[in-house]
Protein backbone atom coordinates (compact mmCIF):
# COMPACT_ATOMS: atom_id res chain seq x y z
CA UNK A 1 0.00 0.00 0.00
CA UNK A 2 1.16 3.51 -0.99
CA UNK A 3 1.49 6.22 1.24
CA UNK A 4 2.07 8.87 -0.93
CA UNK A 5 0.01 12.30 -1.59
CA UNK A 6 -1.42 11.33 -4.68
CA UNK A 7 -2.63 8.46 -3.51
CA UNK A 8 -3.37 8.31 0.28
CA UNK A 9 -3.53 4.80 1.89
CA UNK A 10 -6.75 5.58 3.57
CA UNK A 11 -8.38 8.10 1.47
CA UNK A 12 -7.98 12.18 2.31
CA UNK A 13 -10.92 13.09 4.49
CA UNK A 14 -11.36 10.53 7.04
CA UNK A 15 -14.30 11.48 10.05
CA UNK A 16 -12.81 9.98 13.32
CA UNK A 17 -16.95 8.60 13.78
CA UNK A 18 -18.21 8.80 17.54
CA UNK A 19 -19.60 5.20 18.56
CA UNK A 20 -23.42 5.91 18.50
CA UNK A 21 -25.31 4.01 22.33
CA UNK A 22 -28.99 3.68 22.81
CA UNK A 23 -30.41 5.78 25.56
CA UNK A 24 -29.65 3.14 27.80
CA UNK A 25 -26.17 3.25 26.84
CA UNK A 26 -25.75 0.00 24.86
CA UNK A 27 -24.08 -0.37 21.49
CA UNK A 28 -26.44 1.27 18.53
CA UNK A 29 -25.46 -0.43 15.45
CA UNK A 30 -28.14 0.40 13.61
CA UNK A 31 -27.61 3.83 14.50
CA UNK A 32 -23.70 3.43 13.63
CA UNK A 33 -24.67 2.46 10.41
CA UNK A 34 -26.90 5.00 9.35
CA UNK A 35 -24.12 7.53 10.49
CA UNK A 36 -21.75 5.60 8.65
CA UNK A 37 -23.70 5.68 5.61
CA UNK A 38 -24.55 9.64 5.95
CA UNK A 39 -20.72 10.76 5.77
CA UNK A 40 -19.67 8.75 3.01
CA UNK A 41 -22.16 10.07 1.13
CA UNK A 42 -21.47 14.09 2.12
CA UNK A 43 -17.63 13.21 1.75
CA UNK A 44 -15.84 11.05 3.91
CA UNK A 45 -13.73 8.66 2.05
CA UNK A 46 -12.37 6.58 5.31
CA UNK A 47 -13.86 6.18 8.22
CA UNK A 48 -11.65 6.22 11.75
CA UNK A 49 -13.91 3.78 14.31
CA UNK A 50 -13.04 3.11 18.07
CA UNK A 51 -10.76 6.21 18.33
CA UNK A 52 -10.50 8.70 21.10
CA UNK A 53 -13.98 10.19 19.25
CA UNK A 54 -15.54 6.79 19.44
CA UNK A 55 -14.97 6.61 23.16
CA UNK A 56 -12.44 3.46 22.74
CA UNK A 57 -11.10 3.47 26.57
CA UNK A 58 -14.88 2.48 27.62
CA UNK A 59 -16.48 0.30 24.92
CA UNK A 60 -15.18 -3.01 25.01
CA UNK A 61 -13.10 -5.47 22.91
CA UNK A 62 -16.30 -6.96 21.95
CA UNK A 63 -18.09 -3.75 21.00
CA UNK A 64 -15.22 -2.49 18.81
CA UNK A 65 -15.39 -5.67 16.98
CA UNK A 66 -18.99 -6.00 16.07
CA UNK A 67 -18.95 -1.89 15.18
CA UNK A 68 -16.50 -2.63 12.70
CA UNK A 69 -18.42 -5.37 11.05
CA UNK A 70 -21.28 -3.62 11.62
CA UNK A 71 -20.19 -0.37 9.55
CA UNK A 72 -18.41 -2.28 7.04
CA UNK A 73 -21.42 -3.40 5.81
CA UNK A 74 -23.07 -0.65 5.91
CA UNK A 75 -20.72 1.21 3.60
CA UNK A 76 -19.58 -1.89 1.73
CA UNK A 77 -15.74 -1.28 -0.84
CA UNK A 78 -16.60 2.05 -0.80
CA UNK A 79 -14.65 3.68 1.90
CA UNK A 80 -11.18 3.05 3.81
CA UNK A 81 -12.02 1.62 7.64
CA UNK A 82 -9.38 2.15 10.02
CA UNK A 83 -10.11 0.64 13.03
CA UNK A 84 -8.42 2.48 16.51
CA UNK A 85 -6.50 -0.29 18.37
CA UNK A 86 -4.22 1.02 20.76
CA UNK A 87 -4.08 0.77 24.43
CA UNK A 88 -1.41 1.35 27.13
CA UNK A 89 -0.68 -3.15 27.03
CA UNK A 90 0.98 -4.17 23.49
CA UNK A 91 -0.42 -7.33 23.97
CA UNK A 92 -3.50 -6.04 24.07
CA UNK A 93 -3.20 -4.03 20.81
CA UNK A 94 -2.02 -6.71 19.12
CA UNK A 95 -5.29 -8.82 19.88
CA UNK A 96 -7.30 -6.04 18.63
CA UNK A 97 -5.34 -5.42 15.77
CA UNK A 98 -6.00 -9.14 14.71
CA UNK A 99 -9.21 -8.71 15.78
CA UNK A 100 -9.70 -5.68 13.45
CA UNK A 101 -8.85 -7.36 10.88
CA UNK A 102 -10.75 -10.24 10.80
CA UNK A 103 -14.14 -7.78 11.22
CA UNK A 104 -12.89 -5.80 7.96
CA UNK A 105 -10.85 -3.50 8.86
CA UNK A 106 -8.64 -2.17 6.28
CA UNK A 107 -5.94 -0.37 8.47
CA UNK A 108 -5.24 0.38 12.33
CA UNK A 109 -4.97 2.92 14.73
CA UNK A 110 -1.92 2.65 17.11
CA UNK A 111 -2.12 5.51 19.57
CA UNK A 112 1.12 5.98 21.75
CA UNK A 113 1.10 3.20 25.21
CA UNK A 114 0.07 6.00 28.09
CA UNK A 115 0.04 6.65 31.77
CA UNK A 116 3.18 4.16 31.62
CA UNK A 117 5.39 6.91 29.70
CA UNK A 118 7.95 4.95 27.69
CA UNK A 119 11.08 5.58 26.62
CA UNK A 120 11.73 6.20 22.94
CA UNK A 121 12.81 2.93 22.00
CA UNK A 122 10.15 1.19 23.87
CA UNK A 123 7.39 3.56 21.99
CA UNK A 124 8.65 2.34 18.79
CA UNK A 125 9.19 -1.30 19.71
CA UNK A 126 5.45 -1.27 20.48
CA UNK A 127 4.89 -0.33 17.35
CA UNK A 128 6.98 -2.70 15.44
CA UNK A 129 5.45 -5.67 17.84
CA UNK A 130 2.08 -4.42 16.46
CA UNK A 131 2.85 -4.23 12.85
CA UNK A 132 4.54 -7.16 12.77
CA UNK A 133 1.80 -9.19 14.31
CA UNK A 134 -1.04 -8.03 12.24
CA UNK A 135 -1.25 -7.87 8.04
CA UNK A 136 -2.46 -4.52 8.00
CA UNK A 137 -1.16 -1.30 7.42
CA UNK A 138 -0.75 0.86 10.65
CA UNK A 139 -1.52 4.42 10.95
CA UNK A 140 0.71 5.83 14.42
CA UNK A 141 -1.23 8.15 16.87
CA UNK A 142 0.55 11.09 17.87
CA UNK A 143 -1.46 12.40 20.52
CA UNK A 144 1.22 13.86 23.84
CA UNK A 145 -1.08 16.16 25.27
CA UNK A 146 -3.71 12.49 25.90
CA UNK A 147 -1.02 9.80 26.20
CA UNK A 148 1.71 11.76 28.27
CA UNK A 149 4.58 10.55 26.07
CA UNK A 150 5.71 12.60 21.99
CA UNK A 151 6.83 10.50 19.07
CA UNK A 152 10.05 11.95 18.75
CA UNK A 153 10.81 13.07 15.05
CA UNK A 154 13.36 10.49 15.34
CA UNK A 155 11.67 8.07 16.19
CA UNK A 156 8.99 8.75 13.78
CA UNK A 157 11.93 8.57 11.40
CA UNK A 158 13.16 5.26 11.97
CA UNK A 159 9.55 3.59 12.32
CA UNK A 160 9.18 5.26 8.72
CA UNK A 161 11.11 1.84 7.78
CA UNK A 162 8.71 -0.58 8.73
CA UNK A 163 6.79 -1.60 5.61
CA UNK A 164 3.65 -1.63 7.31
CA UNK A 165 3.63 1.66 9.11
CA UNK A 166 2.37 4.07 6.56
CA UNK A 167 0.58 7.33 8.11
CA UNK A 168 0.46 9.38 10.82
CA UNK A 169 -2.53 11.13 12.75
CA UNK A 170 -0.69 14.13 13.85
CA UNK A 171 -2.18 15.74 17.01
CA UNK A 172 1.52 16.59 18.12
CA UNK A 173 1.48 20.49 17.91
CA UNK A 174 4.88 20.22 16.56
CA UNK A 175 4.15 22.19 12.83
CA UNK A 176 8.23 21.98 12.78
CA UNK A 177 8.72 18.45 13.97
CA UNK A 178 6.15 17.57 11.44
CA UNK A 179 7.38 19.22 8.96
CA UNK A 180 10.79 17.08 9.47
CA UNK A 181 9.39 13.98 9.12
CA UNK A 182 7.47 15.03 6.07
CA UNK A 183 10.59 15.94 4.38
CA UNK A 184 12.49 12.91 4.73
CA UNK A 185 9.80 9.77 4.88
CA UNK A 186 7.39 8.56 2.98
CA UNK A 187 4.73 8.41 5.81
CA UNK A 188 1.66 9.91 5.07
CA UNK A 189 0.42 12.37 7.46
CA UNK A 190 -2.95 13.17 8.51
CA UNK A 191 -4.03 16.47 10.67
CA UNK A 192 -5.39 14.83 13.79
CA UNK A 193 -6.45 18.64 14.82
CA UNK A 194 -9.34 20.24 12.65
CA UNK A 195 -7.53 23.88 13.05
CA UNK A 196 -5.05 22.51 11.26
CA UNK A 197 -6.74 20.75 8.24
CA UNK A 198 -5.22 23.49 5.68
CA UNK A 199 -2.10 24.40 6.86
CA UNK A 200 -1.04 20.83 7.16
CA UNK A 201 -1.96 19.69 3.88
CA UNK A 202 -0.91 22.69 2.58
CA UNK A 203 2.96 21.30 3.36
CA UNK A 204 2.19 17.90 1.83
CA UNK A 205 -0.35 15.95 4.17
CA UNK A 206 -2.47 13.18 2.54
CA UNK A 207 -5.84 14.43 4.14
CA UNK A 208 -7.46 14.62 7.69
CA UNK A 209 -8.82 12.58 10.73
CA UNK A 210 -11.63 15.35 11.36
CA UNK A 211 -14.15 14.71 14.49
CA UNK A 212 -16.19 18.01 13.38
CA UNK A 213 -16.78 16.13 10.34
CA UNK A 214 -19.04 14.19 12.30
CA UNK A 215 -21.64 17.15 11.79
CA UNK A 216 -20.08 18.75 8.43
CA UNK A 217 -18.50 16.32 6.14
CA UNK A 218 -19.17 18.32 3.08
CA UNK A 219 -17.71 21.26 4.71
CA UNK A 220 -14.19 19.67 5.73
CA UNK A 221 -14.27 17.99 2.51
CA UNK A 222 -14.51 20.82 0.26
CA UNK A 223 -11.00 22.35 1.74
CA UNK A 224 -8.49 19.78 0.45
CA UNK A 225 -10.90 19.34 -2.51
CA UNK A 226 -11.00 23.27 -3.28
CA UNK A 227 -6.45 23.33 -2.27
CA UNK A 228 -6.27 20.56 -4.87
CA UNK A 229 -8.32 21.95 -7.55
CA UNK A 230 -5.95 25.04 -7.38
CA UNK A 231 -8.14 27.26 -5.46
CA UNK A 232 -6.50 28.47 -3.01
CA UNK A 233 -8.44 31.28 -1.58
CA UNK A 234 -11.49 29.17 -1.38
CA UNK A 235 -9.78 26.56 0.58
CA UNK A 236 -8.34 29.37 2.69
CA UNK A 237 -11.96 30.89 3.34
CA UNK A 238 -13.83 27.03 3.72
CA UNK A 239 -11.03 26.63 6.83
CA UNK A 240 -11.81 30.19 7.92
CA UNK A 241 -15.69 29.79 7.72
CA UNK A 242 -15.14 26.36 9.99
CA UNK A 243 -13.29 27.83 12.53
CA UNK A 244 -16.02 29.28 15.03
CA UNK A 245 -17.45 25.32 14.82
CA UNK A 246 -14.10 24.16 15.36
CA UNK A 247 -13.32 26.42 18.27
CA UNK A 248 -16.59 24.66 19.99
CA UNK A 249 -16.41 21.17 19.12
CA UNK A 250 -12.51 21.05 20.14
CA UNK A 251 -11.39 24.21 21.59
CA UNK A 252 -14.07 24.93 24.16
CA UNK A 253 -13.17 23.00 27.04
CA UNK A 254 -15.59 20.21 26.17
CA UNK A 255 -13.94 16.72 24.89
CA UNK A 256 -15.14 16.59 20.95
CA UNK A 257 -16.85 13.71 21.75
CA UNK A 258 -18.95 15.07 24.23
CA UNK A 259 -19.16 18.54 21.47
CA UNK A 260 -19.66 16.08 18.48
CA UNK A 261 -22.55 13.97 20.34
CA UNK A 262 -24.68 17.02 21.57
CA UNK A 263 -24.63 18.58 18.13
CA UNK A 264 -25.76 15.18 16.20
CA UNK A 265 -28.41 14.69 18.58
CA UNK A 266 -29.76 18.22 17.86
CA UNK A 267 -29.59 17.43 13.99
CA UNK A 268 -31.74 14.50 14.80
CA UNK A 269 -28.75 11.70 14.25
CA UNK A 270 -27.03 8.96 15.63
CA UNK A 271 -25.34 9.82 18.36
CA UNK A 272 -26.86 8.98 22.36
CA UNK A 273 -25.48 9.25 25.22
CA UNK A 274 -21.73 9.64 26.19
CA UNK A 275 -20.24 6.98 28.56
CA UNK A 276 -18.85 7.79 32.19
CA UNK A 277 -16.53 9.15 32.95
CA UNK A 278 -17.69 11.72 30.33
CA UNK A 279 -20.78 13.82 30.92
CA UNK A 280 -23.12 15.22 27.91
CA UNK A 281 -22.76 18.87 27.21
CA UNK A 282 -24.88 21.00 28.59
CA UNK A 283 -28.23 23.24 27.06
CA UNK A 284 -25.62 26.05 26.52
CA UNK A 285 -23.08 24.52 25.25
CA UNK A 286 -25.07 22.40 22.81
CA UNK A 287 -27.25 25.84 21.67
CA UNK A 288 -24.20 27.12 21.24
CA UNK A 289 -22.70 24.47 18.99
CA UNK A 290 -26.35 24.33 17.11
CA UNK A 291 -26.15 28.03 16.19
CA UNK A 292 -22.61 27.75 14.77
CA UNK A 293 -23.59 25.43 12.84
CA UNK A 294 -26.31 27.13 11.76
CA UNK A 295 -24.19 29.85 10.70
CA UNK A 296 -21.99 27.48 8.75
CA UNK A 297 -24.53 26.08 7.04
CA UNK A 298 -25.55 29.34 5.93
CA UNK A 299 -23.27 31.03 5.08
Amino acid sequence: MTSTREDPPFGRTLCAMVTPFTEAGTLDLDGAQRLAARLVAEGCDGLVLNGTSGESTTTTDEEKTRLVAAVREAVGDRTALVAGVGTADTRHTVELARAAGKAGADGVLVVTPYYSRPPQEAVAEHFRQVAGASELPVMVYDIPGRTGTRIEPDTMIRLAEHPRIVAVKDCSYDFLGTQKVLALTGLAYYAGCDEHVLALYAVGAAGCVSTVANAVPAHIAAIPAAFDAGDTARARALQLAAMPLIEAMTGAGLPGTVTAKALLARLGLPAGPVRAPLLPAGRAAADGLLARYEALASG
